[in-house]
């Protein structure tokens, strides 16, 4: 896309103009305490959704209009939104590049700067240092922590913008780097903190220069409230040994087990996902026929091969055709477009809209996908919550699983940038990747298999509660009444309560699509398997138990007010055998009645 030549010419006649919109309160508040210091870094944390762009680019035309710095430059993660920064730059009298390569030396003539890409800073960093210095520049770098993507990007981003007049740090989310991958341009304090692993220490701790949190936004109408629809299920897989293993996402006692039992869930072949896609496309239905009536949903894949079958699961289950965005497709980008301004009801991406990425209409987010980085989840979460009415709301459906509902129940809590010290243990590789690769040995004979895995509707978490939609009402607090009372918003108990109604509804009508289809779409396997529980009962035989002893858990915590797992503990403890995943039938009736004396 060439430069807007009229705009332009516009911009050289009179000058950035600042947005005709008013800004938001605290668009404004950090505006003003940057104008108080006029610093050379200045380091702006704010919730996805919040308005980072308007900010930067105000306080850009600012800068231009007083001839404080007389160029601009803005790094971001993707070539798409190097064309969202120009368009908004556009709209505010700034024409800048969306264009300019490394190929070409310097800034081209009749534009007041350019956005480019961390890639290819980190290409050729000498070159983006003389445009940079050519002239005073303004470097807005967002989303920074991209900076600290690997040690070399850290350091071109350092050599490029080291010498620049001044530099605008943006980001979405506080986020974690390795010890010795510093970001550039970010001003760290020793501080105390806690690891994942329980243990804690002295480590540096990243501060900002202002902080806009969710939970402002949420007060503010800036955002969407969202609530969290967790589905549980009994995932069952072939180890390398050829043992047939069965566990329950809610219920899985080692990291490992609940590792493969996430990873049998997600597979394309099982049960869980087209039951969650039903409920997906359920949740966007209601959201169209009250009050928002182009509510589009993203399904979030873990790879290339993984979102292409979903695709083809959301046709076959909605009747639509949903959306594939690919990282790799040159057509990526106006497929976002299209998809942002138009009527499909799902898109099926791979990180592509994790962040950045504005689809306003978006407001249901499926997770089906391996990843679990807090900065991975607030971003790609963060699609789905930018606000446009007060009705609106935002819902994330994802696995029941303890790495997903941790970050859920978190999602409000203000988290530093804590930079631990040294370890010798493994690096963050399963933080971001946490599902073991799939056995490729040509020497073993067997290798890990995917069998089968169902789904059940969990509970909906909001604000750190399990609500579970049966039982008695929850007792909303007042200062919660204002939020959950917002007109033509569901609380999150109705919400549970109609997810938990569609559950067994969904389940049948996917059961009757997969029977009418043909056998070798092979997305529902059907056939019987030689391994039974040690009563002679088949797996399926003892499923409904399962289910039935699950949706009595969910009444217990509700009633108790316990988490699921508390009260799995606690019937394990009063009918002893193994997890209800591979326990006996004998077994599972025998801790189905002792739950019915708990009610």
């Amino acid at each position: 896309m060439a430069p807007d030549m009229a705009s332009a010419a516009r911009a050289e006649a009179v000058g950035p103009q600042t947005t005709s919109r008013p800004l938001r309160a605290w668009q404004q508040a950090a505006l003003d305490r940057y104008e108080e210091d006029s610093p050379k870094d200045f380091l702006v944390t704010a919730t996805p959704g919040a308005g980072k762009t308007t900010f930067a680019l105000t306080l850009a035309a600012r800068r231009l209009s007083r001839r404080e710095v007389a160029r601009v430059i803005v790094v971001c993660p993707t070539d798409h939104l190097r064309l969202q920064w120009a368009e908004a730059a556009d709209r505010m009298g700034i024409v800048l590049d969306p264009n300019l390569t490394n190929a070409v030396g310097p800034v081209r003539a009749g534009t007041q700067g350019y956005v480019t890409t961390y890639a290819q800073v980190a290409g050729k960093p000498m070159l983006h240092a003389a445009r940079a210095t050519a002239v005073k520049t303004l470097v807005i770098l967002d989303e920074v922590h991209h900076a600290g993507d690997g040690l070399s990007w850290g350091e071109a981003v350092e050599e490029a913008y080291g010498r620049a007049a001044r530099r605008l740090c943006l980001t979405g989310t506080p986020f974690r780097t390795k010890p010795d991958e510093r970001i550039p341009f970010v001003r760290y304090e020793e501080d105390s903190f806690e690891g994942d692993d329980g243990e804690g220490g002295i480590g540096l701790v990243s501060r900002a220069d202002y902080t806009y949190g969710y939970k402002e936004a949420l007060a503010d109408n800036v955002v969407r409230p969202v609530v969290f629809a967790a589905y549980t299920g009994t995932s069952r897989w072939r180890n390398s040994a050829g043992e047939v293993v069965a566990a329950s996402l809610s219920e899985a006692g080692t990291r490992s087990v609940e590792m493969q039992a996430w990873r049998t869930a997600l597979d394309p072949k099982g049960q869980w996902v087209p039951h969650v896609i039903a409920a997906m496309d359920d949740r966007i239905t209601h959201l169209r026929e009250n009050g928002m009536p182009d509510a589009a949903g993203l399904v979030l894949a873990s790879d290339q091969d993984d979102a292409r079958a979903y695709a083809k699961i959301v046709r076959r289950v909605t009747g639509k055709a949903a959306e594939v965005i690919l990282s790799d497709d040159p057509k990526a980008s106006k497929k976002i477009e299209r998809f942002a301004t138009g009527s499909a009801r799902i898109a099926v991406c791979v990180r592509m809209i994790s962040e950045g990425v504005d689809v306003p209409r978006a407001a249901v987010l499926a997770w089906m996908t391996s990843y679990r980085t807090p900065l991975f989840f607030a971003q790609a979460v963060g699609r789905v919550v930018r606000s446009r009415a007060p009705h609106e709301s935002a819902t994330v459906f994802l696995p029941a699983v303890r790495p997903l509902l941790t970050l859920a129940a978190s999602m409000e809590e203000q988290r530093n940038h804590v930079m631990p010290p040294p370890k010798t243990v493994q690096g963050d590789e399963l933080d971001l990747e946490p599902l073991p690769p799939k056995e490729k040995d040509p020497n073993t004979v067997k290798q890990w298999e995917a069998l089968e895995a169902d789904a059940r509707f969990a509970h909906v978490l909001h604000g750190g509660t399990a609500h579970t939609g049966e039982g008695r009402p929850p007792v909303v607090q007042p200062e919660d009444e204002d939020f959950l009372g917002i007109p033509g918003l569901l609380t999150a108990e109705q919400t549970a309560e109609l997810l938990a109604k569609r559950d067994d509804e969904l389940r049948l009508r996917i059961a009757q699509r997969a029977h009418s289809e043909d056998d070798d779409a092979g997305l529902f396997p059907v056939e019987d398997h030689p391994d039974e529980d040690d009563t002679g009962r088949s797996w399926r035989d003892a499923a409904e138990l399962r289910r039935e002893i699950n949706r009595l858990v969910s009444r217990v915590a509700a009633r108790t007010a316990q988490p699921h797992a508390v009260v799995h503990t606690q019937l394990r403890q009063s009918v002893p055998g193994p997890p209800s995943a591979s326990a006996s039938v004998d077994v599972l009736r025998a801790r189905r009645e002792r739950l019915r004396t708990m009610l």
